[in-house]
């Protein structure tokens, strides 16, 4: 049985048709071949103990959000909401900002980055070109990507970066950055030479804003940033 006061803390939202919640870095959002726990699952188990609903919860997912990256995730609790929802999601009308500690900044204090994305699904990962024409790919194969991008704060060390996604593509960020020479800490598949702790990596899906599909009302949802040590140092 879930416990409803522990993670009522991890909710950030919720209404009839709506429910956001706080993903813990490491966390699957749904069942994959490893067969671990989703968050999917927690929801489901606390929105059926909270309500006391009898049989299978409805609950649907209209985004996804990487296991290693930490925070806000979308849930759909009624079909009418799914389904506008997941075309909200399509064209581009959730506005998502994201959070990345790195290892070095960018060249330039903000701007906009644009790539060119294969992903290989063997590999589970995606690889961002300059240009669409790339020997070895026809230019059907990669998908045009996009990003905002503002320098928030420096340490000796590591960079925090404010960034705002365009377009939805597979492991975009973490791709993208990676092709300027920048990594995620923690983020060994995208080129940092080390792995986190707790197995996820410092990008955080900070704050979504969208129109309510049901409602109409503006949302607007901002989620706390990880316990971890360097998340803390750059809060202050």
């Amino acid at each position: 049985m879930i416990s409803i006061t522990d993670f009522e803390k991890r909710v950030l939202y919720e209404d009839n048709h709506i429910i956001i919640v706080n993903k813990n870095p490491g966390e699957i959002v749904q069942a994959d071949k490893t067969g671990d726990s989703t968050l999917m699952d927690t929801v489901k188990a606390y929105l059926k103990e909270k309500y006391q609903k009898p049989g299978n919860v409805f609950l649907g997912l209209p985004h996804r959000l990487d296991r290693p990256t930490s925070g806000i995730v979308v849930l759909a609790k009624t079909d009418k909401a799914l389904s506008r929802l997941n075309d909200m999601f399509r064209t581009g009308k959730v506005d998502k900002i994201y959070w990345a500690v790195t290892d070095r900044p960018l060249p330039e204090e903000k701007g906009t980055l644009v790539h060119y994305l294969y992903r290989d699904a063997q590999k589970n990962k995606s690889f961002a070109y300059p240009s669409p024409r790339v020997r070895g790919h026809r230019e059907s194969e990669l998908q045009e990507a996009r990003l905002e991008y503002e320098t928030l704060a420096r340490s000796d060390r590591y960079t925090l970066l404010k960034i705002r996604l365009l377009t939805g593509r597979h492991h975009q960020i973490r791709a993208q950055l990676a092709a300027c020479n920048v990594h995620i800490k923690g983020d060994l598949k995208y080129g940092f030479p080390r792995s986190n702790p707790d197995g996820g990596i410092c990008l955080h899906s900070r704050e979504v804003s969208f129109v309510h599909p049901v409602s109409g009302k503006d949302i607007c949802v901002t989620a706390p940033l990880p316990s971890d040590r360097i998340w803390t140092f750059f809060s202050l």
